[in-house]
């Protein structure tokens, strides 16, 4: 394992080698497999280096999000997010509030006075049966968006395989008798997208409305989060002792972060680590104008199967009453958590 990508607080954010995993001998691969478990279960985030996905590619994907958020407010809207059972399509800025709240009023009441500074653009499962389309921004011959629909489902293909991997190697640090033991479960690929854009904002609002930021503390829902950060920053993890972490871009590197889902089939030996997007740290933005630049950054959200039910993995516990959580169908409860969050 390379020097920890964060230590400070009592948090330790590994950074981990992936080939080691993929390509490496069986020696490597059980030690990468345990240390990505290791860094889920103590912090509930880690970093990959070497994955598949090539820079370039990242940097095009970047590219064609920009160029996304650029189109004019009446064509994204056309494309808007309408219900969770989609969870498809354009957010606007105030539209989302991320939080641990579930109570509809209370979420409703801290959009209005510190909502999240932020737009997104959500693309699901392109082949999936339920009849929610996919919201594709037109795309003419020589347009800024040639190509984005493709691009885009290119690159959901590369993740949903990472995906893939990344729970072949939770199992095999598990030592479960399989390492494809989580592959039926992830193989239908009901993951989400997220492309997000946090506008340019003026160093003024953050000093005169210490509540606010671009998105507010939350943890994730499903299985693992793949995370690709802009040289912006602005990402705090949520450390053990209860203090907010700078979790900085690292060139080259995927953020991964555990969702409530894997803590809930790991009954709870899996963590899934609050977190939030703020004011950039240090100095950046401090110059002409006094405004922090926009941020980009670049979400897959992965999900075991809708249809499945999730209940504790063995191993994580000896008998039935030291199960923590009853069994849940994975559809159901990420809906129950879209809802809440709209």
């Amino acid at each position: 394992m390379e020097k920890p990508a964060v230590q400070e607080s009592g948090l330790l954010i590994p950074l981990i080698d992936f080939s080691k995993f993929l390509h490496g001998d069986p020696s490597q691969r059980v030690e990468t497999a345990k240390a990505i478990l290791t860094g889920f279960q103590t912090a509930g985030f880690i970093y990959l280096s070497n994955i598949p996905t090539p820079p370039s590619t990242l940097t095009h994907v970047f590219d064609m999000s920009a160029k996304f958020f650029q189109l004019d407010t009446a064509t994204k809207a056309s494309l808007a997010w309408t219900v969770p059972e989609a969870n498809r399509g354009y957010s606007a800025p105030r539209r989302e509030k991320v939080t641990q709240l579930t109570d509809s009023a209370a979420v409703d009441a801290l959009r209005s006075s510190f909502p999240d500074m932020k737009e997104s653009f959500e693309i699901g499962r392109q082949d999936e049966p339920w009849h929610h389309p996919n919201h594709w921004p037109p795309e003419t011959p020589g347009n800024q968006l040639t190509g984005f629909k493709q691009t885009m489902l290119d690159f959901c293909a590369q993740l949903k395989a990472l995906h893939t991997d990344v729970m072949r190697a939770i199992a095999v640090g598990m030592a479960l008798p399989d390492e494809s033991y989580f592959d039926r479960f992830v193989c239908d690929g009901d993951n989400t997208l997220r492309l997000l854009h946090y506008p340019a904002v003026s160093r003024d609002l953050f000093q005169l409305n210490p509540g606010q930021v671009r998105a507010g503390e939350h943890s994730d829902y499903g299985s693992i989060t793949f995370l690709f950060q802009d040289g912006r920053g602005g990402l705090q993890v949520k450390s053990p002792e209860g203090k907010f972490v700078d979790a900085a871009p690292i060139e080259g590197t995927c953020v991964v972060n555990a969702g409530d889902l894997l803590a809930r089939w790991s009954n709870d030996t899996i963590k899934s680590t609050v977190h939030r997007v703020v004011e950039p740290p240090g100095k950046e933005g401090d110059g002409e104008g006094g405004t922090y630049p926009a941020r980009y950054s670049i979400a897959y959200f992965c999900n075991p199967n809708f249809k499945d039910w999730i209940e504790a993995i063995p191993g994580t516990y000896a008998t039935d009453a030291d199960k923590k959580y009853e069994g849940i169908n994975s559809g159901e409860y990420l809906l129950q958590r879209l809802t809440a969050t709209y």
